[in-house]
């Protein structure tokens, strides 16, 4: 036998050693290595007259999360930390870094640990801003933004320019459009968005980590790229929300359907009405709740009809006594912003037997009613003596409301409009079923009468005889406008991302035939004309001025600017990324 020197064989042995070590964790993969650095820079919510709250994320826990601001930074707030509770990531990629792909997986979702930090900013002067920066520390590393800026609530009469938005939802041209707004008209004084931040809301890479993730466009630290002819252009977003406050609506897409090991884009899609939830837990009440503990019965309800939870983690938005978060009213320098929760599921208009659509059910469903999707049906009531029209009423009665210089409501769904989603008529769907002689179910359809529309109706001639100026949505990804007889201004501005068109000429809206219901296939199904852009309108094809813009490539924002008063559109065009951005329309809010 060759005999080994005793060193050889401690190094064989650390060598054998290192291989288990190795090997254990390429087959069995503990936890993955967290990334220490910062999920997301900071932003701002919920300003008031002398506070501002300061928020922002880590993967990991660390020991202190501060607030340096002030010269110098030379004081400090301590931040207090969560975990939210509904960030999920698609297998396999789960928790592998800050990356979430596998959208189609069929896999179920597994949860992902982000922490939250907020921290409230006290003692601040009017119209005073100064430099912040937020820090997370694990022992003595610091893990530390750049500088931004923050401020209260402004005054009345502080000029203000507010960036109008809605759905962003990662689409390709949300960073290039965002980068304009920057690079046009400069900081922006608050963002107000009408929905749809992202696609799945409990999907945490749409938030944080895609290319055109949600923070990293509103913050400028996206890759959006976008190729015409061989040449790419990269789009980095704007710097925005780090020193401008962001005040929401919710969007169909910020609502997540019943809770279940099926992925993520499966669970998005499969919301029922609460009061279907409700039937069925009174059937099964005994066996879900022996005990009868409202908080299993309301948990139950919210697992297995829809909620907007991750929302909620992720704001901290100004709240009414009636809604919490959900709708609210806040003053912004000279604006009276009233924001509602006005949206229902996205339906399918298509009819063909595997739709689960607007107006019927798929036929492999029609005997098992718990995989019926009940139409377009609506998350929140806004109709006659309901919770939230009844603090509307009140809000617009307050002085806060009647003696602003600007009242604008915004809310997601869209009151007018030349997309498609604005048919059928925004009411809760009346459900038909028909029956064969044996009993069982031939079809189940869904109308929507027009004459119940809980916007035209009811909310629509509410804030107009309160003075409301502007009426601002989104939803179509499109922009228009359009004017009241009474003088209210209609903006949809949403064509941010991506447009699905316009129901304008030749261009006719899938509607169903043979239904009571006569849904109307052209232009504004609630009647109003759409205003040509005032100062540079496209044309079609044939030379004629379009009421709209509904591209895929050229991309719009606007602006509501307080000091004259003016709602400024402009757009740009994505396949000439040397072009200008141009001003193509512009309107004067009266006071």
């Amino acid at each position: 036998m060759v005999q080994r020197p005793n060193g050889y064989l401690i190094f064989v042995g650390l060598g054998l050693l290192l291989s288990l070590i190795c090997s254990s964790w390429m087959f069995n993969p503990a936890e993955p290595q967290v990334t220490y650095e910062l999920l997301s820079d900071p932003f701002l919510q919920r300003p008031t007259a002398s506070t501002v709250n300061v928020v922002w994320f880590t993967e990991f826990a660390g020991d202190r999360h501060v607030v340096e601001y002030g010269d110098g930074f030379m004081q400090q707030q301590d931040a207090v930390t969560t975990q939210l509770s509904r960030a999920k990531a698609d297998p396999p990629a789960a928790g592998a870094g800050s990356s979430d792909s596998a959208e189609n997986s069929s896999q179920p979702p597994v949860p992902r640990a982000i922490l939250r930090h907020e921290a409230v900013i006290l003692d601040l002067q009017p119209n005073q801003k100064m430099p912040y920066r937020v820090v997370s520390m694990i022992g003595d590393r610091r893990f530390e933004s750049a500088p931004f800026q923050l401020g209260p609530l402004p005054t009345a009469g502080t000029p203000l320019k507010i960036l109008l938005t809605s759905d962003h939802q990662q689409k390709p041209m949300t960073p290039a459009n965002l980068q304009k707004v920057v690079e046009t008209v400069g900081p922006v004084d608050a963002v107000f968005m009408a929905g749809d931040l992202v696609n799945i809301p409990d999907r945490a890479s749409e938030w944080f980590d895609e290319d055109g993730s949600f923070f990293k466009a509103l913050q400028g630290k996206a890759r959006g790229e976008l190729t015409y002819s061989g040449t790419s252009t990269v789009y980095r977003g704007g710097a925005i929300l780090q020193s401008a406050p962001l005040f929401t609506a919710v969007g169909n897409h910020e609502v997540m359907g019943r809770s279940s090991s099926l992925p993520l884009n499966d669970q998005f899609n499969d919301p029922v009405p609460r009061a279907i939830a409700a039937q069925r837990y009174e059937e099964q009440a005994d066996r879900i709740n022996p005990t009868g503990d409202p908080a299993v019965r309301d948990n139950w309800l919210t697992a297995q009809s829809f909620n907007i939870d991750m929302y909620q983690e992720l704001f901290t938005l100004p709240e009414s006594d009636a809604g919490g978060s959900k709708y609210y009213a806040t003053t912004f320098g000279d604006i009276r912003l009233v924001s509602l929760y006005v949206t229902n599921i996205w339906r399918t208009p298509n009819l063909g037997p595997d739709a689960r659509g607007r107006y019927r059910e798929r036929d492999e469903d029609l005997a098992d009613p718990t995989q019926w999707g009940y139409g377009q049906h609506i998350f929140e009531s806004i109709g006659p003596n309901s919770p939230q029209y009844t603090w509307l009423q009140q809000e617009l009665a307050s002085p806060e409301w009647q003696q602003a210089r600007y009242r604008m409501v915004m809310f997601h769904h869209p009151p007018h409009s030349l997309g498609d989603n604005i048919v059928p008529a925004y009411v809760d769907p009346v459900q038909i079923i028909d029956y064969l002689p044996d009993g069982a179910v031939k079809s189940v359809r869904y109308e929507y009468p027009q004459s119940a529309d809980y916007l035209t109706q009811h909310v629509l001639p509410l804030v107009e005889s309160a003075g409301a100026q502007l009426v601002f949505y989104g939803h179509d990804h499109i922009w228009n406008r359009f004017i009241s007889d009474g003088g209210i201004h209609f903006l949809e501005s949403s064509n941010v991302g991506n447009s699905y068109g316009a129901a304008w000429k030749d261009n006719r809206r899938q509607i169903p035939l043979g239904f009571s219901e006569t849904y109307v296939p052209l232009g504004d199904p609630n009647g109003l004309e759409p205003v040509v852009p005032t100062i540079a309108p496209l044309r079609d094809d044939n030379g004629d001025l379009q009421p709209f813009i509904a591209s895929n490539e050229i991309t719009v924002f606007s602006i509501l600017e307080t000091e004259r008063g003016t709602v400024s559109s402009y757009r740009f065009d994505t396949r000439q990324p040397d072009s200008a951005v141009v001003k193509f329309d512009e309107f004067t809010l009266n006071p």
